[in-house]
């Protein structure tokens, strides 16, 4: 039975209300995503198109969301305050990191309470999506990004003397005849990490196969995206010491991260198709 113009404007208005409410009570945080995301060396400017893929997403589904039938679900209201008490504990410490997280709960518990389970079972992976647009804290981002440096360092080191260019690991640096390299937090491949599992994750829900396989596709980004830093790096400490550091430091430096970018593309839709 078709619901009354009436009560349809009631539930329009009440779902305003709440999304009001939340922009309001979620500013301080959007404000801190919008600053990590536009942040200088950001790790996180994919961030701003994470939502917007997602919407977008859903939206191409609208014509099969609008034939499932709107149950409440128990766990909404259950799921909504959850959420809402992690963002209150988190704006009381300034936690934005937990804050942000609890948007994608209070999501979860808004579709589960308007919607019901059928729907929120159709969109649950792309409302999960959003978590790629949550920067880590600094501190996280920090450890990372050194563990990372030191291990593609050592990897370097040994595919390098292995084509027979002597060099040696300090460190995060890379010591050879003539040349000095020293992997630094940009060049430690976290961010083509980060982005690459958020293209990774948008391969997996396009690849129709079993979860078991979407799942390996996705694993499959860690290993992509170390070995074409690794690559990147070899390739700058190979120039670095037959051109010279300038050469290696100059516009060479930032084009072959597009160029690395484009080839852990490229190894991703491989792997894609070797797994379907």
């Amino acid at each position: 039975m078709a619901k009354s113009p009436k009560i349809v404007m009631t539930d329009l208005m009440q779902k305003c209300m709440i999304g009001a409410v939340l922009l309001f009570m979620y500013a301080p945080t959007f404000i801190w995503m919008w600053d990590r995301w536009f942040a200088r060396d950001s790790y996180y400017s994919h961030g701003i198109l994470i939502p917007l893929v997602s919407i977008f997403l859903i939206w191409q589904k609208r014509d099969a969301l609008k034939k499932i039938k709107c149950e409440s679900s128990h766990w909404g209201m259950k799921l909504f305050f959850l959420g809402i008490a992690i963002h209150l504990l988190s704006a009381l410490f300034r936690v934005y990191f937990t804050s942000g997280f609890s948007i994608i709960i209070v999501l979860y518990g808004l579709i589960l309470h308007f919607y019901g389970t059928k729907l929120f079972n159709d969109v649950l992976f792309l409302v999960s999506l959003l978590f790629f647009m949550i920067a880590l804290p600094l501190v996280d981002i920090t450890n990372l990004s050194f563990s990372l440096k030191i291990f593609a360092a050592q990897i370097s080191v040994h595919v390098l003397n292995q084509m027979h260019m002597p060099c040696t690991q300090q460190g995060s640096a890379i010591i050879m005849r003539h040349a000095y390299v020293v992997v630094d937090d940009v060049c430690s491949g976290l961010r083509s990490l980060i982005t690459l599992m958020a293209l990774g994750s948008l391969f997996a829900y396009w690849m129709k196969s079993t979860v078991i396989k979407k799942t390996i596709l996705f694993l499959t980004t860690i290993p992509i995206a170390v070995l074409t830093n690794v690559m990147r790096i070899v390739f700058l400490a190979f120039v670095s010491e037959v051109w010279g550091g300038k050469v290696a430091s100059g516009h060479l430096h930032d084009i072959s991260g597009f160029i690395v970018f484009t080839g852990a593309f490229c190894l991703l839709y491989l792997a894609q198709k070797m797994i379907e």
